[in-house]
Order: C-alpha cells, then structure tokens, then sequence
C-alpha cells in the first residue's frame, strides 16, 4: 500500500538531490566532468545543480578525462571536497595513472598526511547495444586495486545515502551507478529501482550489505542490477517452493564478508550474479569469502551467473545471450540441485 508521504524518485533524480543538499551544507564541494552542467549530465545525475551553483561549481571540462581526473585529486589534497564523473566506466582507460597513481594511493605515499576526500562517480552496465567500450561494469577491476571505496546501488534510496557518505569521506570512493537503474526512459530503466527516498539528508553507511529478501533455501548474492534479476529469479524459485535469500553487496570496498557469511551458513547454498566478466572478479571473491572460511557450510558447491570472459557484443540478440538475467539464475539453482546428493 501506498503511503500518502511517500516520494518517489529515480536513482538520476536521489544522487542530484544529495549533491545539492551537501553543497549547501559544504562550500568545498564542486563538481567536474564531460556534459555535467549545461546538459545536467548524460544520466541526469546533476540535472538543475548548474542552475543553483553556477559555474564556478558545476564545471563542465574538456574530453580530457586524465586533467581533469588529476586536477581533482589536487583539489582535493588542497582541502576541497571534488566530484568528478567519469562518463563511462570503460573509458578508465585514458586516465588510469589519475586514478590509480594518484587518488588511491596518495594517502598511503603520504603516510597519512594527506587526505583525497573525493567521489569519482562512473555509469556502468549495458543491454542497449551500444558496444564493448561502453557497456562493461568493470566492478572487479576497481575492487581489485587498493586504496579507493566502491559502492553500487541497486535504488535511489541507496543511491542518495550512498552519495552523501561518498561526499563527507575522507578517502577516495568509486560511486558506480548502472545505467539501466538511472530512470532514463531511453535506456530502458528497471522500475523497481524507483523508490521511496526522505527528503532530508541522510547517509547509508558505506561496506555494509542489505538482506533485501528473506529465505531458507538457498542464498543469491549481487549488486547493482544484478540485485533486481536476483529478486526476479527469486519469485520464479518461490513459485517452484524454493526459498530464495537475496543479498544486495551495496558495497564491495569494503565488502560486507559477515552478511554473506552469515546467509549462506543459514541457506547452504550460494548463487553469485555479475554483470562483470566471470573471471578473477567479484563472484569470486565473494565464493572465497565464504569457502575459506567455513566450507562445511554449503551444502553444494556455489555457482555464478556472470558475464563471459568475451568483448561485449554490440548486436543485441548476442548482447542479450551474455547478459545474466532471471532464467539463468534459476538454471543455475536447477544445475545445483540435480548435483546434490539425494
């Protein structure tokens, strides 16, 4: 039922609503990147914030991800508070050293002395057909290297609680939002990631999972639109009598091991979806987490739904036949069960 207070808002509308709630708390937020303040961004996310703050604040850059990348991390050294968007997550490319021998590390290099209070925010995700440099997720990637937080939100409820953490941290926080969660119509938005969202300010601690469907059988862990799929399949599964726990990371630096842990040990069972590649990324860490800890847990060994170690295919039949979707998680339930021991 509908509460009569309730507003919904998509996860584009939650992470613009935050970024402007804290530049006016904060005077040394600003925000940089391509498209960013006339256009209000290509997702939305900083739609209206141009009009409220200016220019010198909203700053639309040059395509020259690596100086203006940079330039954010000294900014944010010198005692500002930037966030800069990287247009796509694919593009990381170009400006790896910006970010990889820059924001992460020189806290370290510094030996604490310096903070990098900044938020890269990146789009993720495809299943509109527009190529391999466009529509990867690259979670693990990101996860990998140390020194940065990364967070996902599957909702806007998330997404703005996500942002507003990402912005008061004192460390250097990879915010990747999916583009089919964003609420642009164009790109074929999941409706289930428009959510209720207070509006006032609030923060969503920053390494801690949501248990966001309770169930006995058998745990589906995700993140992102992975999550949405997960729950898909897991009303499929009830339909079947198969009890389905799912499991949205929200965060994977740092990675919540106790709430995945602690669900599987009551399952058994343990299915991973990715929209990553399959190999050396999240699904496995996540299997790890839970094997090397306590193996006799599980009841069957663990499976991933993720996808394929291939370049992302731009015709869409074949994009679609890589992606995870509901079916392939409930095959894999199927797969699970048949190997079980009767």
């Amino acid at each position: 039922m509908t509460k009569s207070n309730e507003r919904k808002l998509t996860i584009a509308r939650a992470m613009a609503e935050a970024t402007a709630q804290e530049m006016r708390l904060d005077p040394s937020v600003f925000v940089m990147g391509e498209d960013i303040a006339a256009l209000g961004g290509v997702y939305g996310n900083t739609r209206g914030l141009l009009e409220e703050f200016g220019p010198e604040r909203i700053r639309d850059t040059p395509i020259s991800e690596t100086a203006f990348i940079g330039a954010a991390v000294g900014a944010a050294q010198d005692g500002m508070r930037p966030v800069v968007e990287l247009m796509f997550v694919d593009f990381f490319g170009v400006c790896f050293d910006a970010i990889y021998n820059l924001m992460a590390k020189n806290i370290y290099f510094s030996g604490g002395n310096l903070k990098v209070p900044m938020v890269l925010m990146t789009s993720t995700g495809g299943g509109y057909s527009d190529g391999g440099q466009h529509s990867q997720c690259l979670y693990g990637t990101f996860a990998h290297l140390p020194g940065m937080k990364v967070v996902a939100p599957s909702n806007a409820y998330d997404a703005k609680g996500l942002m507003t953490a990402a912005m008061r941290d004192d460390s250097p926080v990879v915010y990747m939002y999916h583009k089919g969660l964003q609420g642009m119509g164009w790109l074929g938005t999941e409706p289930a990631a428009t959510v209720h969202v207070p509006e006032e300010s609030y923060t969503l601690e920053i390494g801690k999972a949501k248990v966001v469907r309770q169930g006995k059988d058998v745990t589906i862990v995700s993140l992102g639109m992975g999550v949405h799929n997960a729950l898909k399949a897991a009303k499929k599964l009830e339909a079947d009598g198969v009890s389905a726990e799912v499991v949205d990371l929200v965060s994977l630096v740092p990675l919540d091991r106790d709430t995945i842990r602690a669900s599987v040990a009551k399952t058994g069972r343990l299915i991973v979806v990715d929209e990553d590649y399959q190999s050396y990324g999240v699904s496995g860490e996540v299997i790890a987490s839970v094997t090397e800890h306590d193996i006799s847990v599980l009841k069957a060994a663990p499976k991933r739904v993720a996808f394929p170690d291939v370049p992302i295919p731009f015709a869409r039949v074949m994009e679609q036949h890589c992606l995870p979707n509901p079916d392939k998680i409930v095959a894999a339930w199927r797969d699970m069960s048949a190997m079980q021991p009767a």
